[in-house]
């Protein structure tokens, strides 16, 4: 979510692997929005929804800890499947909290989805967008494109994307070189260190990694797409010390192979868009499971790394 150290609008844009009617649905119909509306581990019930210029969308969001937040949206504007302008965070006799303008367009096939909120001063803006980092209010946007990838496929994936201050190109570097990826990926207080590089379409890096307890995990990536600067697809497996593929040793259920995809857009000369993709291959039903269950913990590990990966970058 970017804003300038001036501005009072924050802003975001994602694409979504969905039609502009689908997209457009997910907003607007209150059984879909339900699916995927709030930070991870919110429940959403509509009380009424009124979707046109004028109208309003009272609704409750339910924290993971039992707090109810009732809000009112009002709606300024409303242009099916292109646009919609409304106040956010209002209820009764408490005032809007911004504005909200979302643009919604049909790009062969995907659907952009460009959102800015406009705040009263710049110095709300501020502490807004550090509000809504540490409520982790961005995945939102992320579970809406799981949402419409299991509507469009049925299958379970995690989403998280998230914007950098840096070249597309520098970005790009600190994904594929591994002595740069060893210093950002691990989880918070683990250490990272490759013991094979081959960063290269059919390649297989193997890599320890040292947990804050000590323990000592290993794994390899298999490469099988590097499309300087904008697209990098990999595989990534646990094994052990011989390389030998084995389940995760943290979940006595989980995914044997993850699908890595990740998409970069360049946004502006010095800032670039990452989206990150994981797909769950050699599955079983309960592992799955697992995976569903695991998705804010794999958030929070996430974005664990990517701050590190700013501060890098």
């Amino acid at each position: 979510m970017a804003a300038s150290k001036k501005s009072n609008v924050l802003s975001l844009s994602r694409a979504y692997d969905a039609p502009l009617q689908a997209v457009w649905d997910a907003w607007t119909v209150p059984e879909e929005v339900a699916q995927w509306w709030g930070p991870r581990g919110f429940t959403l019930t509509t009380h009424s929804h009124d979707l046109r210029t004028g109208g309003h969308w009272h609704y409750t969001m339910h924290g993971p800890d039992g707090t109810d937040y009732e809000n009112t949206t009002q709606y300024l504007e409303v242009v099916p499947r292109q646009r919609m302008v409304y106040d956010h965070g209002g209820h009764k006799d408490r005032p809007p909290l911004f504005r909200v303008t979302a643009l919604f367009t049909e790009r062969n096939g995907r659907t952009q989805l460009d959102m800015s909120m406009a705040f009263a001063t710049p110095e709300i803006a501020t502490e807004m967008r550090a509000f809504i980092k540490k409520a982790g209010g961005e995945a939102t946007w992320d579970r809406l494109a799981e949402y419409l990838e299991k509507r469009r496929s049925g299958a379970e994936q995690f989403f998280i994307a998230r914007a950098f201050d840096a070249p597309i190109d520098r970005v790009y570097e600190m994904w594929t070189e591994p002595d740069h990826l060893a210093q950002w990926l691990p989880p918070t207080g683990a250490t990272m260190r490759f013991l094979r590089l081959e960063p290269h379409i059919g390649g297989t890096s193997f890599y320890s990694m040292t947990m804050p307890n000590g323990t000592v995990l290993y794994g390899q990536l298999s490469y099988l797409a590097l499309e300087a600067p904008s697209r990098i697809v990999y595989t990534q497996q646990f094994c052990d010390e011989k390389e030998r593929v084995i389940g995760a040793p943290f979940f006595s259920h989980w995914p044997r192979t993850m699908l890595t995809t990740v998409e970069l857009v360049s946004e502006a000369p010095d800032r670039t868009r990452v989206c990150l993709r994981w797909e769950p291959q050699d599955a079983s039903p309960a592992d799955i499971a697992e995976f569903v269950k695991q998705r804010g913990s794999m958030t929070m590990g996430w974005t664990g790394s990517f701050d590190k990966l700013a501060a890098l970058a």
